[in-house]
């Protein structure tokens, strides 16, 4: 069960979010529906020196939680002009 908090790890490319999948993020909120079933996440994604890259909004589809099985990777992001 995913928490507030958490780290996750991103499953699926979403480039509208500018997310890949294996990114690390903390969940910071929780989407709800009218039945109280959550529906998606809010997640801050960071760089590797700590610096907020991203808060980005999710589907519950597109993380899974974080195991000690997972291991951390870098990826870095080109700039675009």
């Amino acid at each position: 069960m995913i928490a507030l908090y958490d780290r996750v790890i991103v499953t699926k490319r979403i480039p509208e979010e500018n997310l890949s999948a294996g990114d690390v993020g903390t969940v910071v909120e929780e989407y709800r529906d009218p039945q109280d079933k959550i529906v998606g996440y809010e997640l801050e994604i960071f760089s590797a020196d700590g610096h907020t890259l991203a808060v980005s909004s999710v589907p519950v589809a597109a993380v899974r939680e974080a195991t000690s099985a997972d291991r951390l990777c870098s990826r870095a992001e080109t700039a675009t002009m």
